[in-house]
């Protein structure tokens, strides 16, 4: 092995301790999930507009009925991203809640990552699968903001000694 490539394993060790095959598998049933959802549709499968489309069922609100037509596949598809979740939990964890983080804290993430993304128009997982994948410049620009962001924000928050 060349010196170059020792330090690079020597980096991915650092960086991924318990390894990064679990990272591999994820990453390519996601893969795998948008391109079953892209050749059933032909829409990119962002989770925002599942959520939007979802809502539209509750709410009439202009900004929520633009996806009327469509939202009985996306609330399956929104189902079936919990439900894969789960059973996963169930089948390789110790439950399906397996996180020590306060609720209020998750719900409070939660509604500034709702908020950050229709801002920011668009989530993680359209731009960053679906839009970096398609080769979209507005995508490649918002996924490097989100992630410039996103570090600076949790280097300045374990700065502050906030803890989970």
């Amino acid at each position: 092995m060349t010196a170059t490539a020792a330090i690079f394993v020597a980096m991915l060790a650092e960086l991924f301790p318990n390894g990064i095959s679990h990272y591999a598998i994820g990453g390519l049933f996601v893969g795998l999930g948008v391109a079953v959802i892209y050749l059933g549709t032909g829409i990119p499968a962002g989770a925002s507009t599942f959520l939007e489309s979802t809502l539209s069922y509750g709410s009439n609100l202009s900004r929520f009925q633009q996806y009327r037509p469509s939202r009985d596949w996306r609330v399956v598809f929104t189902v079936g991203i919990v439900a894969g979740a789960a059973v996963y939990a169930l089948a390789f964890q110790d439950g399906i809640w397996t996180t020590d983080v306060q609720w209020w804290r998750l719900f409070a993430g939660g509604v500034l990552i709702g908020i950050g993304t229709r801002v920011g128009k668009g989530c993680t997982s359209g731009h960053g699968v679906c839009g970096v994948g398609s080769v979209s410049n507005a995508s490649f620009v918002g996924v490097a903001t989100f992630l410039l962001i996103a570090i600076g924000t949790a280097q300045l928050v374990q700065a502050v000694g906030v803890m989970p």
